[in-house]
């Protein structure tokens, strides 16, 4: 009898394990596709001729997918469970790059801005099961520290990625743009059309390995996990609950959740022109993305050390916020690549909100976990929203008072989740 239980232990850690690392090769390659869009808007710019509002399209398109496809992904994921949902999303995310790759390489921006969102929207399938499944994995208090391993592997993904498509596709940016300004109208289309078919290739390249990723998950060891008994509801919760409105603090963590996308992606994506805005060079420009995701890498190794070995995912998360607040009143009142620094330094602040976030706001829903985490996934809007307000009120008035103004309510409102708002309704938790 002992003999057993010594030989079933070690398969049941190493089946664990192989899935977290499966799970992980995931998370790198969303985090891969997702830290593109920062390069993406001055590659944008450029490639289309459009202006800073135009160029945050490519965001916008990318993240308000999030929005539409949420709640049709829980029920997918209904119908198929969650294994076949994630090869579903990559299989989506393929066919979004090809489409665009190819209408990049032809210069047609609205096509284009469409491979995004299809893009964005096969994520929303792959995240609206992913984030769910590593966070009932195991036992839900521990879910901060498996979704900081996750998060290693997409901000390793996200470091990686504008340099990779700086050396690919970006190289030259600043000399082209010069010799575009000063070329004839024919000069400048052809320019301009060398310059857009840099994509096609390395988006061909991504569309097939991520078909190749999604037919290994189809027929990957992953178990199937039940929601409904791995995450149960909170003992001394009230009675049985039969809607989402009976969760108060699911709605709180998804706003909470669309103010922490939105700072994120100010912080990761819109570096790049806050930067060209203080009037460094466009060659350097386009790799500060990589430097925010470098402070987030930090932070993630720091929550995994720290959580909840030392400090709470919830404790962790309002010292996160109050953090924000202090970088980024630094980066207001600084200049240069001083005020940029400030700026990269907000991915320290920013790791380990989502993996602390996303728990908090799912802890007890049961049978409703997939329906949930749609809402949840909902709220990645923020990353449209937030930064294209930046880049419109940033043409009318100064760019750093803008970037202060949307960022600090943000964080503010972090920090009341983190304090009070996730234990709204939680009878067992007052």
């Amino acid at each position: 009898m002992s003999s057993t239980t010594s030989t079933a232990a070690p398969h049941r850690t190493q089946g664990y394990l192989l899935s977290i690392g499966i799970i992980g090769l995931l998370f790198f390659l969303f985090g891969f596709v997702t830290w593109l869009n920062g390069p993406l808007i001055a590659f944008a710019k450029l490639a289309f001729d459009v202006s800073e509002v135009g160029a945050f399209l490519i965001p916008f398109a990318f993240y308000i997918s999030y929005f539409f496809l949420a709640l049709p992904s829980s029920l997918i994921l209904k119908k198929i469970g969650m294994k076949k949902g994630m090869a579903l999303g990559l299989f989506v995310m393929a066919v979004g790059a090809v489409v665009f790759g190819q209408f990049t390489t032809g210069r047609h921006f609205p096509g284009a801005v469409a491979g995004i969102f299809v893009i964005g929207a096969g994520l929303a399938i792959l995240q609206t099961a992913a984030n769910p499944y590593i966070s009932i994995l195991g036992p839900i208090e521990g879910a901060a520290q498996r979704i900081a391993v996750m998060g290693i592997c997409n901000k390793l993904a996200g470091i990686l990625a504008p340099i990779v498509l700086g050396s690919l596709v970006l190289h030259g940016m600043g000399d082209l743009a010069t010799q575009v300004e000063a070329a004839d109208p024919a000069g400048k289309e052809a320019l301009l059309n060398e310059f857009a078919a840099r994509i096609h290739d390395p988006y061909m390249v991504m569309a097939g390995l991520l078909a190749l990723v999604a037919v290994g998950v189809l027929f990957s060891p992953l178990p199937e996990l039940r929601p409904e008994e791995a995450n149960a509801e909170t003992p001394g919760a009230a009675g049985s609950r039969r809607t989402l409105f009976h969760y108060p603090h699911l709605w709180l963590g998804a706003a909470c959740l669309f103010a922490y996308v939105g700072v994120e992606v100010m912080a990761g994506d819109a570096i790049v022109i806050y930067g060209e805005s203080l009037g460094l060079p466009l060659d350097h420009s386009k790799f500060f993305t990589s430097l925010t995701l470098g402070g987030m890498l930090a932070g993630y190794l720091v929550g995994l050390i720290t959580i909840p070995r030392f400090i709470s995912q919830e404790r962790y998360l309002a010292w996160s916020a109050v953090l924000g607040v202090a970088l980024t009143i630094g980066a207001f009142f600084t200049s240069g690549y001083v005020s940029v620094a400030f700026v990269a330094l907000l991915g320290f602040a920013n790791a380990m909100m989502w993996p602390a976030i996303f728990p908090l706001a799912i802890r007890g829903l049961g049978r409703l976990t997939e329906l949930g985490s749609a809402i949840m996934i909902m709220g990645i809007a923020g990353g449209a929203v937030i930064p294209q307000l930046y880049a419109v009120l940033q043409s009318s008035f100064d760019f750093q008072w803008v970037f202060l103004l949307l960022m600090v309510p943000c964080y503010l409102y972090i920090w009341h989740f983190a304090t009070r708002g996730y234990r709204a309704g939680l009878k067992g938790e007052a």
